[in-house]
C-alpha cells in the first residue's frame, strides 16, 4: 500500500511475510497466491507491498539462478504485489517448532551474516518496482548480548563497513539505493535506541547513508522507551530511520495478582523468546529472557507494569487483564510520519506470531489468517490517514 506525505514523497506499507513459513522457492511462490493475494483482494486494492522474508537457502536459489528471480517477480506481478523491503533478521529455521535463540544466529561476527545480507540486497534490487529507486533490509541488532566482547563488537562493525561498501557498488551498478537497518531488541548486544546511537556513532560507526536503524514499535514497548524521546534522540545523532516495524507488546499492569500471572501464562510458548521486563515505580527496569522465566517466583518484581516481547495482532483488542501497546505504536508513527517530513518511507506490520497465540486467537484456516492480516493492516492504514497521508491506488 503507498501513501502520499502531505511533503510529497510516498509512504510505502506492507505486511512481513515471516509469518508464513517457507524456505523454498515453491513456498515463497505458493505464499503470495495462497496468502498475500487475498489479503490484497480483502482490501480492494489493485497493489499491495509484502516485505518479504526469504530465508538462506531460498536467498541462494535466488542469487545463483537469475531465472528464479523472473519467476518471482513475475508471481508478484501475478498477484499485485509489490516488494520494497526484506526482513533479513532470521536467517533460516525460523518456521521451525523450536526457534528461540536460534534466531540471533548467524551474528554479525560471521561472514555468514555478511554475505546472506549483501545477497538479500542484490535480490531486492533486481525486485524493486519500476518507479522505486530505494529500497531496505532489516537485520538483527549485531548480535545476541551472551559473549558479545569488544573484540566481537569489533569483528561485528567491521562487516558493516565492508557491507556499505557492497551497497555503495551495487548502487553503482544498478541505480537502487539499498540501505540496512539494524533492529535493537531486548536482549541483544543492541537493545534500545541509545544502544543504536552508541553503536552507530563514532569513529568505528558504518557510513549512515548506509546503515541505520529498523525501529520495532513492540521492541521499543518492551523496553519501556517513550517514543518521542527515542525519536528525538535518533535524529539528533543523525541515526537514520530505514525501516519501521509495527507491532504491539503483551501489557501487564498489574503482574501481582493471580489472574494476570495466569493470563500471561496462556503466552508462554516453546517456539519463539519473549523477553519481558518489569518497571518499578522509582524507573528501574527488571529482565529476564523468556517469558515462563518471568512468571517463576521472584523472578521480576511484581509492583510496577510488565510487557513482554510478544507480537499481538493489531486489530484485535486483547482480553482483560492483559492489553497490548497499540499507543506506543500509534506515537511512533505519529514522530515518524506525522511532521512536516516523513523520517522514514518504509512501514511494516510484523506480526509473526500468529500460530504462537494461545489456542482461542489462533487462526485456523488460511482464510482466516488472511482476514486477521488485512484486519491489522486497515489499522494501520487508519492511522496513517489521521496523520494526513493519503492512501494511493
Amino acid at each position: 500500500m503507498r501513501f502520499r506525505h502531505p511533503d510529497g514523497s510516498t509512504v510505502h506499507l506492507a505486511y512481513c511475510t515471516n509469518v508464513h513459513a517457507a524456505e523454498q522457492l515453491e513456498g515463497v511462490l505458493a505464499q503470495l497466491t495462497e496468502y498475500a493475494e487475498p489479503v490484497r483482494r480483502r482490501l480492494h486494492r489493485d497493489r499491495l507491498g509484502i516485505g518479504l522474508w526469504l530465508a538462506r537457502d531460498v536467498a541462494r536459489t535466488l542469487t545463483d539462478d537469475p531465472a528464479a528471480v523472473r519467476r518471482l517477480r513475475a508471481g508478484l506481478d501475478r498477484a499485485g504485489l509489490e516488494v520494497v523491503t526484506l526482513n533479513g533478521f532470521p536467517y533460516q529455521g525460523f518456521g521451525d517448532a523450536h526457534v528461540k535463540y536460534r534466531v540471533y544466529r548467524p551474528d554479525w561476527t560471521d561472514d555468514a551474516r555478511l554475505d546472506h545480507t549483501t545477497d538479500l540486497a542484490r535480490l531486492l534490487a533486481a525486485m524493486l518496482p519500476e518507479d522505486v529507486r530505494e529500497g531496505s533490509v532489516s537485520t538483527l541488532p549485531l548480535a545476541w548480548r551472551t559473549g558479545f566482547d569488544a573484540e566481537a563488537r569489533h569483528r561485528a562493525l567491521t562487516r558493516l563497513h565492508t557491507l556499505a561498501q557492497r551497497l555503495d557498488a551495487l548502487e553503482e551498478l544498478t541505480g537502487r539505493s539499498l540501505r540496512v537497518g539494524l533492529e535493537p531488541e531486548p536482549g541483544c548486544t543492541i537493545e534500545t535506541t541509545a544502544d543504536a546511537i552508541r553503536a552507530l556513532t563514532g569513529e568505528d560507526a558504518p557510513p549512515a547513508h548506509r546503515i541505520g536503524v529498523c525501529l520495532d514499535t513492540c521492541h521499543l514497548a518492551t523496553a519501556f522507551e517513550d517514543p518521542a524521546t527515542a525519536v528525538t534522540a535518533l535524529t539528533e545523532a543523525g541515526v537514520p530511520v530505514v525501516k519501521s516495524q509495527l507491532s504491539a507488546a503483551l501489557h501487564a499492569d498489574e503482574p501481582a495478582r493471580d489472574d494476570v500471572r495466569d493470563a500471561l501464562a496462556e503466552f508462554a510458548e516453546p517456539r519463539f523468546l519473549h523477553q519481558t521486563r518489569a518497571l518499578a515505580p522509582d524507573g528501574t527496569l527488571t529482565a529476564v529472557d523468556d517469558l515462563d522465566r518471568a512468571l517463576a517466583p521472584g523472578a521480576l518484581p511484581r509492583n510496577g507494569p510488565w510487557r513482554s516481547h510478544f507480537h499481538v495482532p493489531l486489530h484485535a483488542p486483547l482480553t482483560p487483564p492483559l492489553t497490548a501497546t497499540l499507543p506506543v505504536l500509534k506515537e511512533t508513527l505519529t514522530h515518524l510520519v506525522g511532521g512536516p517530513a516523513p523520517l522514514t518511507h518504509h512501514l511494516e506490520v510484523e506480526t509473526y506470531t500468529w500460530q504462537a497465540l494461545p489456542p482461542a486467537l489462533r487462526p485456523t484456516t488460511r482464510a482466516r489468517l488472511a482476514d486477521g492480516l488485512a484486519a491489522e493492516l486497515t489499522v494501520a492504514r487508519d492511522m496513517l490517514t489521521d496523520l494526513g497521508l493519503k492512501e494511493l491506488p
